[in-house]
């Protein structure tokens, strides 16, 4: 009797927990699908070959944003470009040679707490830093290095996930067959951990490309007539022409229109970086099936 009567309680809390996650996720999505069909409608109709290809014009109430398009790429390219060797160096470090022990626990407990810390506390860092400290001045390449501090923590802790998700035989089969530890590394765990190391790196460039605060004291322009020629101009970027036509343009309500049409460039290249993250970890799961 009791037996059954347990059963009945867990059945009971099994429904009701599953029905709470469901309608959560009904929640998530429902507010996703308003926030994208408002975005959507308000956007789309300024979304043209012109919008994309074209520089403002008329104190930015016309043209297009192709200089902050070419910005984003440059700033996410370039804190790529910083971050990567950075985070497999030490994602190697910490799942191939450092032994289990209080450093090691110290060292990923920070880089946790690295990955909560919001991101005007980046932006503030490179600015005293890069900016001031160094001398560089706001410009692509400061911009480009607190983008890089910033998506660091998330890179190591992705590419040390997908090293340790390589199976111990493959180590232990190359060093059997005579190879280094360095080689076995360098033609076996890191190509077997790939496809998870490119999740990491698709959704950090997701993050880097819509940071505003970071960019808004280290790199980015309310205008700029041409395209950075060196790492040291000042860039326009997407997310910040979105802040400052919103907040600081005198015409900002002549520019709605342009306002939601980059936000929809915008909030699409994010889609479409998490829909290849999400392709990138089907293919991962598959491979390891097959």
């Amino acid at each position: 009797m009791k037996s059954h009567r347990s059963t009945c309680v867990r059945r009971v809390t099994e429904i009701v927990a599953f029905s709470l996650l469901g309608a959560a996720m009904l929640v998530g999505l429902l507010a996703l699908g308003v926030i994208l069909y408002y975005i959507l409608s308000r956007g789309s109709g300024a979304i043209s070959w012109e919008f994309l290809t074209a520089f403002p014009r008329k104190g930015m109430t016309a043209g297009g944003i192709y200089p902050a398009l070419v910005g984003s790429f440059y700033l996410t390219v370039g804190a790529l470009a910083v971050a990567l060797p950075l985070a497999l160096g030490a994602a190697i470090f910490l799942v191939e040679y450092a032994r289990e022990g209080v450093w090691v626990r110290a060292i990923r407990v920070g880089v946790n707490t690295l990955a909560g810390v919001p991101s005007i506390v980046f932006g503030l860092l490179g600015l005293a830093l890069f900016v001031k400290a160094l001398g560089i001045g706001v410009s692509l390449l400061a911009g480009a290095l607190t983008l890089g501090i910033l998506i660091l923590p998330l890179l190591i802790r992705t590419t040390e996930e997908a090293l340790r998700s390589v199976p111990r035989s493959f180590r232990e089969g190359g060093l059997a067959l005579g190879a280094t530890r360095w080689r076995t590394i360098r033609s076996i765990v890191l190509p077997a951990g790939l496809p998870g190391i490119l999740t990491g790196i698709v959704l950090s460039l997701s993050r880097a490309i819509g940071e505003t605060a970071p960019i808004m004291f280290t790199a980015a322009a309310f205008f700029t007539p041409r395209l950075p020629r060196s790492p040291l101009d000042e860039v326009m970027a997407l997310p910040y022409h979105v802040f400052v036509m919103a907040t600081e343009s005198p015409n900002a309500w002549k520019t709605q229109d342009l306002q939601y049409g980059a936000v929809l460039v915008l909030v699409g290249l994010v889609l479409i970086l998490n829909l290849g993250a999400i392709l990138l970890r089907a293919y991962s799961r598959r491979r390891k099936v097959w």
